[in-house]
């Protein structure tokens, strides 16, 4: 093969294993039962992949391809150990995965990475190390993307990363899923996991690209594997939210990749069908219980999908929504938000007021977007200097592109 068809080959590997590569990582985990070995055995088929594919072409199903050829990698590789250790595990583990290569699915899952979602939030790890675990083995953040969902250190959240493995593997805890009974247990952990993959996704934590359309793409398909499995109202209210913010993708930002607010949004360009399959699974979902965080925060994503424009807006309805929220989860961001909706009710004076109670109980101050609003509070009530120093410290804490071209904008408009 010549250095350019080399070249295009390395391409199309390199796309595979981004589109890919997880999805082939967790059903190996199941094949394999060790993530260890399963990432091991991850690498070496796509090594294969570059070895074998210039010379034979693409597989017909790329995917199945290379969870065989890590399969078979990892049995060579263990009955090599095997033998240069003389440890008798390696070679039982060896021949048990080469017996036990038709594994039978569990009923009631049939995506390995929806069970490894499960396996990852087992009750015997911490919920940070659920969330942690999940987000970095099933989904492929990074740590430090990871770092940025929890709003604390790399360092940390790597440690939680491996003490979380270590456990799965001195526990024994079985690679399976969950029985039907106990799927309810697993749910909230679940669910959050995948919200935070959807809002890495809807709004990258860095770089210069302002959404990552394959994370939130993958957190709306396993939240609709999961609303399939057990369609509790909390379940389907995650899905409905999720696609409610997916809908205004197109219009948040311009062809150069600038960001744009709400009320600056083209609203033609919003994807109806998410909206209304948004809207139906809310309807469906509330009357069913006493409402959770998911349904409300859908709830409030509805009426504004619902609204022909912010002025049409049904603010009263919205606040009272936050209320509801902040009684069913009660957090300084719920807080910001209802404040963010006040101010669009009452004035930009009534919502600055609760934005600056939030900030003096020491609350808040390293959330990017607490300074954000606050400053435009301050524009629209001609605050300029307090304006500036918000926006400045908005600024100080945004790694993301588009964010720290919007905000530079906004100062840049500020009258001296």
């Amino acid at each position: 093969m010549s250095e350019d068809g080399f070249r295009d080959m390395r391409e199309i590997v390199d796309g595979i294993y981004r589109s890919e590569s997880r999805r082939v990582f967790a059903t190996l985990i199941r094949l394999l039962g060790d993530f260890d070995i399963a990432e091991e055995a991850l690498h070496e088929a796509f090594r294969a992949a570059l070895e074998q594919w210039p010379r034979d072409g693409v597989p017909a199903n790329a995917r199945a391809w290379l969870v065989s050829a890590g399969r078979f990698k990892a049995i060579d590789g263990l009955r090599r150990r095997a033998r240069f250790d003389a440890l008798d595990d390696y070679a039982e583990h060896a021949e048990n995965i080469a017996d036990d290569s038709a594994a039978p699915e569990s009923e009631g899952i049939e995506d390995d990475r929806l069970r490894l979602v499960f396996i990852c939030c087992h009750p015997a790890l911490s919920p940070d190390a659920q969330v942690a675990l999940t987000l970095r083995e099933v989904c492929g953040l990074s740590t430090e993307e990871i770092a940025h969902a929890f709003l604390t250190a790399a360092p940390t959240v790597a440690q939680r990363i491996v003490r979380a493995k270590s456990k799965i593997r001195d526990a024994g805890i079985p690679y399976q899923v969950p029985a039907p009974e106990e799927l309810p247990q697993r749910l909230e952990s679940v669910l959050r996991v995948i919200y935070l993959v959807f809002n890495e996704g809807y709004s990258a934590s860095s770089g210069e690209t302002l959404t990552r359309h394959d994370l939130s793409g993958e957190a709306i398909r396993l939240a609709r594997l999961l609303v399939e499995l057990l369609p509790e109202p909390e379940a389907m209210g995650l899905l409905a939210l999720m696609l409610l913010h997916e809908s205004r993708r197109a219009a948040r930002s311009s062809p150069t990749g600038d960001l744009i607010l709400l009320d600056e949004q083209d609203r033609a360009l919003w994807n109806r069908g998410h909206i209304e399959e948004g809207i139906a699974l809310v309807e469906r979902a509330l009357p069913m219980r006493r409402p959770g965080a998911y349904c409300l925060q859908a709830a409030i994503a509805a009426v504004h999908a619902d609204a022909p424009g912010m002025n049409a807006t049904d603010w009263t309805e919205i606040v009272g929504l936050y209320e509801l929220l902040a009684q069913a989860e009660p957090s300084p961001v719920v807080e910001l938000n209802r404040a963010v909706a006040v101010a669009m009710r009452d004035g930009p004076a009534a919502g600055l007021a609760l934005i600056d109670a939030i900030l003096e109980r020491g609350e808040l101050s390293d959330y990017r977007l607490a300074h954000a609003a606050r400053a435009d509070l301050c524009r629209r009530l001609e605050k300029t200097a307090e304006a500036r120093a918000s926006y400045q410290r908005a600024l100080a804490l945004t790694r993301q592109g588009p964010e720290r071209r919007f905000l530079e904008r906004r100062l840049a408009q500020l009258k001296n």
